[in-house]
């Protein structure tokens, strides 16, 4: 993506399943658990770039000891900073002692059996220690201590946070972190204090009801409560203080998450690389959680996943497997692959066929994988047109013409280089653009003046600036006849409201060619129209509001959309012409087949929220205001 959006963050959940002493003869150290999640939370570095969290849990401790330890980081370099605070609490520790568990967790944090880690990709609002998760809500009764984080962005925070000052509840602050924290704590609240209720009558002494607190927990109840009026994506996870923990999934399976589960541990995170090369375990023995499902882990280590809410429309978020998931994963790499190898033929008709004259490359780095897509398709192609040509010669073909057919090549070449940023902080205006457009770096001497076609493999185009300020900029300097650039994802159209931060429609180049289609077509009647439609549905009830953008892009084909995107991104006084091709949704399913979340291209919204966003965002835009369409929230997870 040359357009850099925050995005998704990254959540993980270990249960060790053993004693802490098992780990220690097993595999020589008691801070496996520390270990294995200091490897998780970097293999999934990608997605947070604000801040991490860790938080452990000890099971069975004694009254008055200290069993939830928490860490948090913002960090520059959040994540060796993180663990480098942890692990600097064993420093000191005798060499006896280091091996000695029952010591380790009595003396030490962070040697919990139930562990928590999270990368923070924050969308807005302020960086600070607060808004870095775990999150934890603070009881004296070991059951009503609750640890949460997660990946999530819920559309209707105002009316949950009305929920729980009807409750009787004074949040702090409203924000979708701080509603859900509070949301589920305060059933966790209510089922406590309905088993202590119920068994109170029984003679229990309040110690012994607490133990059967620990056993009649009913973790699906409780979530099927909390998370009822929940709307939007999110994977959340859960550790309650006396060793319980859960993990959800939304009900259209918007957010990603993984499991593995087996004798010694159970574990959940975002990304099933991470898993795989955490615990060294094939991809077919980790599965994903089920849309609308909890994985459920009991403090005796019981696993079990069951529903807390009716599972709707498998939606999963497509931009996972185009662009914010690590292309690690076998399943992910061969989707994009099949993105840009769909894009041939298009392309192709572009460039009349003329292999001799095209040049295919990529920029920048993570559509990569697309590119080697796009190349095995533009091979295939050419394979089939030297078929074509040795067919027509017949069997009397001369060795020497065989030879400069067979000889034909794909001129497949690495042109655009991401180059080290510069720094401009004391440059004047007019050379701090220069140094900005500067970027990235080209090959020279490989593009043959005024004669060859230069085509650029990009993973998705959001804002056009990238390419406009910097990248076409750099490659007219190697005198392409044309420059076509290629999206291996669809026109983003509309804003994002589970966890992208694609929340403005101004900022979309596709947005922005739809209006001024309109203008130029003489019917800005048509936007006052939709303005007033958007404003009206804000009086509506959820349920009934409609996307009212859907309609004004409805009066373009894609194609023409296109056209003017390419205009937008030229730079002014460019020499070669600009053309950009787009996948198109059907070519998207097709490629990810179980991915068929696809709002943002299509303006079709799994939950009624995404309709309200994408109506306040056109109302935002129409009055020239900058605020995020779902800004209600000053935190996102």
């Amino acid at each position: 993506m040359s357009d850099q959006i925050k995005h998704e963050c990254g959540v993980a959940l270990i249960r060790l399943l053993k004693p802490l002493d098992y780990y220690q003869e097993k595999y020589g150290t008691a801070l496996y658990g520390i270990n294995k999640m200091r490897l998780l939370m970097q293999k999934m570095r990608n997605r947070g770039q604000d801040g991490a969290g860790f938080a452990t849990i000890k099971l069975n401790p004694a009254p008055g000891t200290r069993y939830i330890s928490r860490k948090r980081s913002i960090s520059s370099n959040y994540l060796e900073d993180l663990f480098k605070d942890i692990y600097q609490r064993f420093e000191d520790v005798p060499k006896e002692n280091l091996t000695d568990t029952a010591w380790l967790k009595k003396n030490k944090p962070f040697t919990g059996e139930l562990l928590m880690g999270h990368l923070r990709y924050g969308t807005h609002g302020a960086n600070t220690m607060e808004t870095c998760h775990p999150f934890l809500r603070q009881n004296n009764w070991i059951s009503r201590n609750l640890v949460l984080a997660g990946n999530f962005n819920l559309t209707n925070v105002n009316e949950m946070f009305d929920e729980l000052v009807g409750y009787g509840q004074y949040p702090k602050e409203i924000s979708d972190t701080v509603t859900v924290l509070e949301k589920i704590g305060h059933f966790l609240d209510d089922e406590v204090e309905r088993i202590h209720t119920w068994f109170k009558p029984d003679g229990y002494s309040s110690e012994k009801i607490n133990e059967l607190i620990f056993d009649n927990l009913d973790l699906q109840r409780l979530l099927k409560r909390a998370c009822k009026r929940f709307d939007g994506g999110f994977v959340m996870a859960g550790m309650i203080g006396h060793g319980d923990a859960f993990v959800i999934r939304d009900a259209n399976g918007i957010r990603p998450a993984f499991y593995f589960a087996n004798e010694e541990v159970a574990v959940v995170a975002s990304e099933r690389p991470a898993i795989q090369t955490a615990f060294n375990v094939h991809h077919s023995r980790i599965k994903e959680v089920m849309p609308g499902h909890a994985l459920i882990i009991k403090h005796h280590g019981e696993v079990s996943e069951k529903p807390y809410t009716k599972p709707g429309r498998n939606l999963a978020c497509s931009f996972e497997r185009i662009y914010f998931s690590r292309g690690t994963d076998r399943d992910i790499y061969l989707e994009r692959k099949k993105l840009g190898e769909q894009l041939v033929g298009p392309i192709l008709k572009a460039v009349n066929e003329n292999f001799e004259d095209t040049v295919f490359s990529y920029v920048p780095n993570t559509a990569e994988s697309a590119y080697y897509g796009l190349v095995d398709g533009v091979e295939k192609a050419l394979n089939k047109q030297k078929e074509n040509a040795i067919l027509q010669a017949g069997k009397n073909i001369k060795p020497k013409k065989l030879e400069k057919i067979l000889s034909q090549r794909a001129r497949v070449e690495k042109i655009v280089v991401k180059d080290a940023k510069l720094r401009t902080f004391i440059a004047d205006d007019s050379s701090r653009g220069d140094l900005v457009s500067h970027v990235y770096d080209v090959t020279y001497g490989i593009v043959r003046n005024d004669k060859d076609t230069l085509v650029l493999m990009d993973d998705s185009i959001v804002r056009g600036t990238t390419l406009r300020d910097s990248i076409l900029k750099i490659v007219s300097r190697l005198r392409p006849k044309k420059i076509i650039v290629v999206s291996s994802a669809p026109q983003i159209r509309y804003p994002d409201c589970y966890g992208i931060d694609m929340s403005r429609l101004q900022e979309f180049v596709a947005f922005r060619a739809m209006i001024d289609l309109i203008h130029k077509k003489g019917i800005s009647h048509l936007l006052d129209e939709a303005y007033k439609r958007c404003k009206k549905s804000e009086t509506h009830p959820i349920d009934v509001i409609r996307n009212e953008v859907q309609s004004l892009y409805d009066l373009f084909t894609a194609e023409e959309i296109s056209a003017q995107i390419a205009k937008i991104i030229t730079p002014k006084g460019l020499k070669p012409k600009v053309e950009v091709i787009y996948q198109t949704i059907e070519g998207l399913h097709q490629a990810c087949p179980k991915h068929k979340g696809d709002w943002y291209f299509s303006g079709n919204y799994p939950t009624p929220g995404g309709n309200r966003v994408v109506n306040r965002a056109f109302v935002n835009f129409m009055e020239g205001s900058d605020k995020r369409a779902y800004e209600q929230a000053t935190v996102k997870a």
